[in-house]
């Protein structure tokens, strides 16, 4: 297929967590508002005068430092985060929230504060943690607001003077939708037998709306799509199958490459830095305030494992059943990185589900954060990949 205008320009921002267009935005006076979970409301992160950014190590070498704080038997996307920190590699954050989305990840950041690696030249930085609900109900979405304001909303405007009022977060609202409309276009094109995109430049695309600032993105976005709907796809696609990949942390597009050399198009990606849901738009009326709003559909429509009332565990198996059949996938990859807890009981009961009760092929791995150079994992993909040609010579069931 024809190159994509702005595919390399995309690629580059990934190439460093304090990107070029990190650097654009705070020399405009922007505050940057890191962050490190999927659970923390992202227009909230994106009023006037502030943008996100959600944190990530790319080009990780030696966690070695972290290790010693954090030990070998926490994830190594959270020590992969500590070492970064030490190194420096986040001091263009003015601020960071994180949630207990897991309690690894809180303490990386408790480790962040404790050592001094943020905010030592900017007497107004904050470190704050929020509390996230473990049941998707109206006790757990009054958590979740309080959350938000005391963490969130108070401190931004204490700090720096941010505007926090229902109108400043309903504008914020707007222009993450607009976001979202874009990625979700975008997105459509992975669908049918000749899709116009990558799993790969999809995941580049996306990803880069999770690092950068929105505004600087937008027009960027836009031109892609306008591309996309004149792109010829390839007479003969270089795939064999088409997969759905879902699980924990993925912010190295090296896997979702090593994924699609492996000859699986990656056709949907329900994983955290992902596009579904978390970038569904955000739809308000005005018969409520916008932040409870915010705070039901991000409860109401995640896929975090940390949700443990019963409707939310079925659910996250029948979201990707629907989503393996809306996207047409032959099979699903369910990945989990290296001791993150609550993906792994995920991964064991979900894979199990999906293959035994919905009739999919599933492949089931973990793997370390960065995976770029793992023969291994390449291996189990073609081998997976060979299964499911394998089942549809034979007359396999249906999927579905």
């Amino acid at each position: 297929m024809k190159d994509l205008k702005h595919l390399i320009f995309f690629e580059d921002l990934l190439l460093e967590a304090n990107n070029k267009l990190i650097q654009q935005a705070r020399q405009e006076g922007k505050i940057c508002v890191a962050y490190t979970c999927e659970n923390t409301p992202e227009p909230l992160l994106n009023l006037e005068g502030t943008f996100s950014a959600r944190l990530r190590a790319p080009r990780t070498g030696s966690i070695d430092v972290a290790t010693y704080y954090l030990t070998s038997f926490l994830c190594e996307y959270s020590r992969a985060l500590l070492e970064r920190a030490i190194e420096g590699g986040f001091n263009f954050a003015d601020c960071i929230v994180t949630p207990d989305g897991c309690s690894m990840m809180n303490r990386c950041v408790e480790n962040m504060e404790l050592l001094h690696t943020m905010g030592k030249d900017n007497d107004r930085f904050f470190f704050e943690y929020m509390e996230i609900p473990m049941k998707s109900d109206d006790n757990g979405l009054n958590l979740y607001k309080l959350q938000c304001e005391n963490h969130i909303l108070k401190p931004l405007k204490e700090h720096y003077g941010i505007d926090v009022s229902d109108a400043a977060i309903r504008k914020a609202v707007a222009e993450h939708n607009r976001v979202c409309e874009l990625i979700r276009a975008i997105g459509e094109f992975r669908k049918g037998p000749q899709p116009r995109i990558t799993g790969y430049e999809f995941c580049v695309f996306n990803l880069a709306t999770y690092v950068a600032p929105h505004y600087l993105l937008v027009d960027m976005l836009e031109e892609t799509l306008e591309e996309l709907k004149t792109r010829e796809p390839d007479e003969k696609s270089p795939f064999r199958a088409r997969v759905v990949v879902v699980g924990s942390e993925v912010d190295d597009t090296d896997f979702i490459k090593l994924i699609e050399e492996s000859g699986a198009y990656v056709c949907a990606d329900r994983y955290c830095y992902g596009s579904l849901p978390g970038r569904d738009p955000i739809v308000l009326t005005d018969d409520e305030d916008a932040l409870t709003q915010i705070c039901r559909q991000y409860m109401q429509r995640g896929q975090c494992p940390r949700y443990m009332n019963t409707e939310k565990m079925l659910g996250r198996r029948q979201y990707v059943a629907d989503l393996a059949k809306e996207y047409g996938a032959d099979g699903i990859i369910y990945q989990q990185m290296k001791f993150c807890d609550p993906w792994a009981y995920e991964k064991m009961l979900g894979s199990h589900i999906l293959r035994e009760d919905y009739g999919y092929p599933v492949l089931a791995v973990d793997r370390p954060y960065a995976i770029a150079g793992s023969g291994q994992m390449r291996t189990r993909v073609q081998a997976f990949v060979e299964s499911i040609e394998i089942k549809k010579i034979q007359g396999g069931a249906s999927n579905g």
